[in-house]
């Protein structure tokens, strides 16, 4: 399961290979005649109070959140502090008649191994072993695929919008990217770097396969909407968004409802489980989710300040999957739980901050987010006794960017400090952690 970057490079550069022999446009040597090779390459050094070790896989590479298998101490050379490594193409073609042809094709990747990003192969290598002896893993959305980033084509009209067809962002997805004060990092954002707010329950479903997606603008009104069909490319189940958001002179809005059926929130095979199904096999939690967000910004002179809540509920699948089905990425998931919400889960989340443009070239952010669960097992409790309990988990995070010191990179330091308590705790080594970091990063 494990891909190189040199499949992703390869097909980058035949689709945009035109490019290279074009000088009829010095002012953007990167794009010809509509079609644009474009990526990010970010790294940087990270010190954790209690980290696990970097993965090859994992496209954030290091958990720079807390998580269960936080143990010792960590100083490393990190991957993706300030945003995911990536390279793609895209391109707009004029049809006539206001409407225009336009595609997207991109990649994740880790810039350390090379390695296409695949949160799902991190996790199976974690497949039995005791979490003192693990490394960084997460669920992704990005799961090996070749094209683990949008690729999709459609047609644009200024009057009527955006309609697109493939694997498509989604609407939750544009939405907290464009109200995260840390922009979706994954070095200072706890909504960043976990998909749990942008997929609507689940991080396998920030971005979608096989969806239509809409997207419109008149005046100050923005409309957009994604249609998942069941099936296709490992993901299951349904889904859909609709998104309604106003931009006002000095602020803009969004609220968005999502649903999705069949949502997959992948895991590690358990010791006794390893033992017994398929080394490479996964564990996963299956249910229907649904959610409703609310959020915005406002600007006054140098400060812009950043407030959402989203309210996520979580209840057992009214299509359960079958052991051994595939999911995304073509991966097995041998162990599945059906039946893991005896009550309805209700996540919330919150999350607020401030950006400070100390001038042209620096910016200052802080930020806060917060997340806290009801009790949702057979018997209602308050403490780290059950994953099912209620519980919260805390992440405060401050960064300083310098823009542009040189010609396409960016500089960056910052810190985040995170925590969990009570039933979100739950299994964990440790409960707390500090992950500050510097880091550069290359964009074209």
């Amino acid at each position: 399961m494990k891909r190189r970057l040199s499949n992703a490079l390869s097909l980058a550069a035949a689709l945009g290979a035109v490019g290279s022999t074009t000088t009829a446009h010095a002012a953007d040597e990167l794009t010809w005649q509509g079609i644009t090779l474009y990526g990010t390459y970010d790294i940087g050094l990270v010190h954790q109070t209690h980290g696990a070790p970097q993965t090859k896989d994992w496209g954030v590479g290091m958990a720079y959140l807390i998580a269960r298998n936080s143990d010792k101490p960590q100083t490393a050379i990190a991957p993706n502090g300030l945003s995911q490594s990536r390279i793609g193409v895209k391109g707009k073609e004029d049809l006539g008649g206001g409407v225009a042809f336009v595609f997207n094709l991109e990649v994740g990747f880790n810039p350390q191994s090379g390695r296409l990003s695949d949160g799902l192969a991190s996790l199976a290598y974690n497949n039995g072993r005791p979490l003192d002896q693990q490394k960084s893993a997460g669920d992704s959305s990005r799961a090996g695929q070749v094209l683990n980033g949008p690729a999709f084509v459609g047609l644009s009209s200024k009057e009527l919008g955006t309609l697109t067809v493939g694997r498509n962002n989604t609407v939750l997805l544009d939405n907290i990217g464009r109200y995260d004060p840390m922009n979706s990092s994954y070095a200072f954002s706890l909504i960043g770097l976990q998909g749990t707010t942008s997929g609507g329950g689940y991080t396998q479903d920030a971005r979608a396969d096989n969806s239509l997606k809409y997207n419109g603008k008149w005046d100050s009104l923005r409309l957009a909407a994604l249609y998942q069909f069941d099936g296709g490319h490992g993901s299951q189940g349904t889904g859909w968004q609709l998104n309604a958001g106003f931009d006002g002179q000095d602020f803009s809005v969004d609220a968005v409802y999502a649903s999705k059926k069949d949502g997959v929130a992948a895991a590690s095979l358990n010791a006794a489980q390893a033992r017994i199904m398929p080394h490479d096999s996964l564990a996963a939690v299956v249910s229907d989710n649904t959610s409703w967000t609310i959020d915005g910004s406002y600007t006054s002179g140098p400060f812009k300040l950043y407030a959402g809540f989203e309210r996520i509920e979580f209840e057992d699948p009214s299509r359960p999957l079958r052991p051994g089905f595939t999911g995304l990425g073509g991966y097995t998931f041998s162990v599945v739980n059906n039946e893991a919400f005896p009550h309805t889960r209700r996540l919330d989340v919150t999350w607020f901050g401030v950006k400070y443009a100390i001038n042209k070239d620096f910016d200052l952010t802080g930020a806060y987010y917060h997340y806290g669960q009801n009790a949702y097992g057979k018997t209602s409790c308050r403490d780290r006794s059950a994953a099912s309990c209620s519980g919260q988990f805390d992440a405060y995070s401050v960064r300083l960017v310098w823009h542009n010191f040189a010609k396409r990179f960016d500089a960056y330091t910052g810190a985040m400090f995170s925590r969990v308590s009570d039933g979100m705790a739950t299994g964990y080594l440790h409960t707390s952690t500090i992950d500050p970091m510097v880091g550069v990063r290359f964009q074209f």
